[in-house]
C-alpha cells in the first residue's frame, strides 16, 4: 500500500511539475510577446502638461500660466539624492532590479490580503505608478489594470530606469495642487528640489501615499510618523546612518505658510502684455504657453514696477474714479521696465497703457518741431505769439486755437521758448507752414501707428494714440534717433532647456542724429525757468522735485493729462484721465501725471549715474538771449545754452545790453574775423 501511495504522490508531483513548466513557458512566452509588442510599438510619449513660469529681469518669478495643475519638470540630477533614495526606499525597494513588476512584492501582498480578508497592502512599482499617472484614470476596473500593465511593459522596454524615475518624480501628486517634486519643493519649503535636505526629502516622499492624509499642513503628527517610517527604511537599506536618521527625525521643518505659496500676481497688466506679445508678435501657440513648461524671461524691473505702483497709489486718492496708465522703457533697447494699465486690475483688466486711444495733446509737439528742424527751422526761429484765426485750405473755414489761460506774448518768440511754455499758436503756424501731411509722415517715422488726421489741430495732438506708442516714440529722442519697439520678452526656454527665442536687437538709425539731439535739448526747456516770460514753463511745478537733467513734454486736453520725459537711461510716459468721456476739471487732477512722472523717475534713477545726452560732432552750442534769439553778450541778463546743427547757428549778437562803445567794437571785430576766416576757423582755431 505504501508503494502504491508513493507512486501516486510521484505522479502528482510530475503532473504539477509539468503544469508548472507549461505555465512558466506560457508566461515566459507571454512576457516575451509583450516585450516584442512593446518594442514594436516604440516608446510611449511621456510628456505631461507643465506650468509655464514668467521671470523678471532679475530672474525672480513674477507669475505662471493659469493651468489648474502646478507642474515644473526638472532633470534627475537636479533632484536631491535624498529624494530619490527616500522614494525608492518607501515605494519600490527593488526598483533597479525588476522589469516593471515586483513578483516578490506581489506575492507578499496577496498573502497579506488573504490573511486579512481585505485589501491591506499594495504592490505597485514606481513604473506602474508612473504609467497610471501618465495615461490612465485611477478607477479600479480590470480593463484599467490590464492597460496599466501594458504601459508598464512599454515604459520598461523603451526607457532607462533613471528616465522612468525622473518621470515619476516629476508627475506624482504631492497635494495642494503640486504635481512633481519641484512644484512640491517650492510649495512646502520655497526652494528648488536640488536643495532639499534629508529631513525635507523624507517628509515629501511620504505624501504621495495619501496627499490629504499625510499633508503636514493638515496633520503634522501623521506626516511626522510617515517621515519616521521612511527614515527607518532608508537606514535599513543602507542609504543613511543611524545618526543621520536620528538627526533628521529631530529636525524642525520650516514649512512655508500655505496662504503664501501661490505666486503673487505681480504687475498683472504687464503680464497680460507679455501674453499678447507671445501670441501676436512671437506667434507662440496659446496651449504651449499655458501647458508647455516654458521659462519666459521678461523685461520687467520689479523694483521700478513697485515704485510705479506705490507712486500711483500715493498720488491718486481712492475717492476718485480717475484712471491712469504708465509705461517705463529703456530707450536704448525698447525693453519695458514697468507698466501700469489701470489703478485696480481686479476691477478692470482693460490695459490702458497698450489698448486705450487717447488724445496726446501737446506731447505731440516735439514731432512737429523735429520736422521743422529738417525743413530749416532752428531753436531760435521766431514767430509771433498772438491770438490768430487761421483760414483753412477751402478758403472759407477758420480754425482759432488758444493758449492756456489765453496767455500770448503778442510778440515774436523762439521755437525753444514756444516749446517750453507750450505755445499753441506757434505750433499751428509751424504745422500749416510745413503742410499737414509733414507731421503725419514724421510721426510715422517715430513709430506712431495709430491713424492720424492731417488737420491743423494735429499739431496740438487731436488724433488719439496709445500711451505705449508715445513713450516708445520719445525713446528715439533719448537714444539719438534709433528705431526701437516695445519689448516685453528677452528670452524663452522650452521644457528641455532649448532656447526658443532670444531678443537680438539691432537698432536702425531712422532720424537725423543732429536734429534728434537738438530737439531733445529743446525739450529740456520745460524745466528751465529762464525760458518763462509771458507764460511759465510747463514743468515749473515739479522742478523742485528734480535732481538731474531731464527732457520731456507735458500735454493736456479737456479729458486727458500727459507727461512724458526721459534721461539717457530711462523714458517714462504717464497718462491720467477718465475712462468715459468726462472732463478733467480739478487742478489737482491735472497735476497727477506730472507728479507721478517726477517721483517715478527720481526714485527709479536714485542709484543710477547722472548721465548727459551725448552731443553729436555735427552740433554746436551757443549762449543765446532767449528774448530775441541772438548770441548773448556780456551784459545780457538772461543766457540759455542752445544747440544747433552746424551751419544753422545764429551769427548776430545781442546789442541790447552793451555797456559801451569798446564792447560793441570788439563784437564787430570778432564777427568780421569769423566771416573773413570762414566757419572752420571758429571751431578749429589752430
Amino acid at each position: 500500500m505504501e508503494l502504491i501511495a508513493n507512486k501516486k504522490t510521484a505522479k502528482y508531483i510530475r503532473a504539477i511539475a509539468f503544469i508548472s513548466l507549461i505555465f512558466s513557458i506560457g508566461l515566459a512566452t507571454l512576457i516575451s510577446l509583450c516585450v516584442i509588442i512593446a518594442k514594436i510599438a516604440g516608446p510611449p510619449p511621456v510628456s505631461v502638461p507643465q506650468t509655464t513660469v514668467f521671470y523678471a529681469n532679475d530672474d525672480s518669478v513674477i507669475g505662471q500660466s493659469k493651468t489648474a495643475e502646478n507642474r515644473h519638470w526638472v532633470a534627475l540630477d537636479q533632484i536631491s539624492p535624498f529624494v530619490r533614495e527616500a522614494t525608492i526606499a518607501i515605494e519600490d525597494q527593488r526598483f533597479y532590479d525588476h522589469y516593471g513588476f515586483d513578483v516578490r512584492r506581489i506575492a507578499g501582498a496577496i498573502v497579506a490580503d488573504i490573511k486579512a480578508m481585505a485589501k491591506v497592502q499594495g504592490a505597485s512599482t514606481i513604473t506602474q505608478q508612473y504609467a497610471r499617472n501618465l495615461y490612465l484614470s485611477h478607477d479600479k476596473t480590470w480593463k484599467r489594470k490590464a492597460m496599466e500593465a501594458l504601459y508598464t511593459i512599454r515604459l520598461e522596454a523603451n526607457y532607462s530606469k533613471n528616465t522612468i524615475l525622473e518621470g515619476y518624480l516629476n508627475t506624482i501628486y504631492y497635494g495642494h495642487g503640486a504635481y512633481g517634486i519641484e512644484a512640491a519643493s517650492r510649495l512646502y519649503f520655497n526652494k528648488h528640489a536640488a536643495d532639499l535636505t534629508l529631513a525635507e526629502a523624507s517628509m515629501l516622499a511620504g505624501i504621495p501615499k495619501g496627499p490629504s492624509y499625510y499633508s503636514p499642513y493638515l496633520n503634522e503628527q501623521r506626516a511626522k510618523q510617515r517621515q519616521a517610517l521612511i527614515l527607518g527604511q532608508m537606514r535599513e537599506q543602507g542609504y543613511i546612518t543611524k545618526a543621520e536618521e536620528a538627526e533628521a527625525k529631530q529636525t524642525k521643518l520650516a514649512l512655508v505658510p500655505l496662504n503664501q505659496n501661490e505666486v503673487a500676481a505681480q504687475a498683472p497688466y504687464f503680464q497680460d502684455a507679455v501674453q499678447a506679445a507671445l501670441l501676436h508678435d512671437l506667434k507662440i501657440d496659446e496651449q504651449i504657453i499655458e501647458q508647455g513648461g516654458l521659462r519666459i524671461y521678461t523685461t520687467l524691473d520689479p523694483k521700478l514696477q513697485a515704485i510705479a505702483e506705490q507712486t500711483v497709489q500715493s498720488t491718486i486718492p481712492d475717492s476718485t474714479d480717475i484712471e491712469t496708465a504708465l509705461v517705463a522703457m529703456d530707450p536704448k533697447t525698447g525693453e519695458v521696465k514697468a507698466l501700469i494699465g489701470g489703478r485696480d486690475y481686479k476691477k478692470s483688466q482693460f490695459n490702458r497703457a497698450t489698448q486705450a486711444y487717447r488724445q496726446p495733446g501737446s506731447t505731440f509737439k516735439p514731432f512737429l518741431y523735429y520736422a521743422a528742424l529738417e525743413q530749416g527751422f532752428t531753436p531760435v526761429t521766431r514767430l509771433k505769439s498772438e491770438y490768430t484765426k487761421f483760414k483753412l485750405a477751402d478758403g472759407v473755414s477758420t480754425y482759432a486755437p488758444t493758449n492756456y489761460n489765453n496767455y500770448y506774448a503778442d510778440d515774436f518768440v523762439t521755437m525753444m521758448q514756444a516749446l517750453a511754455v507750450s505755445d499753441n499758436i506757434y505750433a499751428v503756424k509751424t504745422h500749416l507752414f510745413l503742410g499737414e501731411n509733414t507731421l503725419v509722415k514724421t510721426a510715422k517715422k517715430f513709430g506712431i501707428t495709430s491713424k492720424l488726421d492731417p488737420v491743423p489741430a494735429l499739431a496740438l495732438g487731436s488724433s488719439p494714440v496709445k500711451p505705449i506708442e508715445m513713450t516708445n516714440a520719445y525713446s528715439m529722442f533719448a537714444n539719438g534717433g534709433k528705431k526701437v519697439s516695445p519689448l516685453f520678452v528677452r528670452r524663452i526656454i522650452d521644457r528641455d532647456g532649448a532656447v526658443l527665442y532670444d531678443a537680438h536687437l539691432e537698432n536702425e538709425q531712422v532720424l537725423d542724429k543732429n536734429n534728434a539731439f537738438v530737439t531733445e535739448e529743446m525739450m529740456t526747456g520745460m524745466f528751465n525757468k529762464k525760458l518763462s516770460g509771458y507764460a511759465t514753463v510747463t514743468g515749473q511745478g515739479i522742478i523742485p522735485k528734480l535732481t538731474r537733467p531731464y527732457a520731456g513734454k507735458s500735454g493736456s486736453t479737456k479729458t486727458d493729462s500727459w507727461m512724458i520725459g526721459f534721461t539717457p537711461q530711462l523714458v517714462t510716459g504717464v497718462w491720467v484721465g477718465y475712462d468715459k468721456e468726462r472732463d478733467i476739471t480739478s487742478a489737482a487732477e491735472q497735476r497727477y501725471a506730472k507728479n507721478i512722472w517726477a517721483d517715478v523717475m527720481e526714485k527709479g534713477l536714485e542709484k543710477e549715474k547722472k548721465e548727459k545726452f551725448k552731443q553729436p560732432a555735427g552740433v554746436v552750442a551757443l549762449d543765446i538771449n532767449p528774448k530775441n534769439g541772438k548770441i548773448a553778450t556780456k551784459g545780457c541778463p538772461l543766457k540759455v545754452k542752445m544747440y544747433f546743427t552746424k551751419g544753422t547757428e545764429p551769427t548776430e549778437y545781442c546789442m541790447d545790453h552793451l555797456d559801451g562803445e569798446d564792447e560793441f567794437n570788439k563784437i564787430q571785430l570778432k564777427a568780421k574775423d569769423e566771416q573773413k576766416n570762414g566757419w572752420w576757423k571758429k571751431y578749429f582755431p589752430w
